[in-house]
């Protein structure tokens, strides 16, 4: 009889665990103009929008510093909500900046009659997708982008960004 705990059967192999991918965020706070979301927030804000591993910084900045990137990356002369800058990829690993205006952001989200926090959520969302090589360029591409933008708003408990009659 074999000892408690031992058996003469085969081995079996362990299973093998799927890698949790990694997420390396640098939140860097520059503007109080909106209240900030915890790191732990916007760090699940991410998870959900991210299909692998991630290097990501995320700036929240105020109209002068958002002006100068616009012009000097984008030729346009406003502060805009949100830019996003990717890095070359490394296989499997989604690299960039996300900058984030906060006064715009603030202004917006009281026009659109949103939480500051729903805007963030969803700009940051929708700027991790960009990263990720989603666009709307093309109306096919902007219908399948915002239906995204959507669910995965949705499972994070945030209204559909997208919906006027509020």
């Amino acid at each position: 009889m074999p000892a408690r705990g031992w058996s003469d059967a085969a081995p079996r192999a362990r299973p093998r665990r799927s890698r949790k991918p990694r997420l390396t965020l640098r939140l860097q706070i520059v503007s109080r103009a909106v209240r900030v979301p915890a790191l732990a927030q916007v760090r699940r804000w991410a998870r959900a929008a991210l299909n692998g591993s991630a290097e990501i910084t995320l700036r929240i900045v105020g109209t002068a510093e958002a002006r100068i990137l616009n012009r000097r990356y984008r030729a346009r002369d406003y502060a805009a909500n949100v830019l996003s800058f990717p890095y070359t990829l490394r296989r499997g690993m989604v690299q960039g900046d996300i900058v984030l205006c906060a006064p715009v952001i603030a202004r917006e989200a009281l026009a659109q009659g949103k939480t500051v926090e729903a805007h963030l959520a969803h700009l940051t969302v929708h700027e991790l997708l960009h990263l990720q090589g989603h666009d709307h360029l093309l109306r096919r591409d902007t219908a399948r982008m915002e239906a995204l933008e959507k669910r995965l708003l949705a499972k994070l408990g945030y209204p559909d960004p997208y919906d006027d009659s509020g």
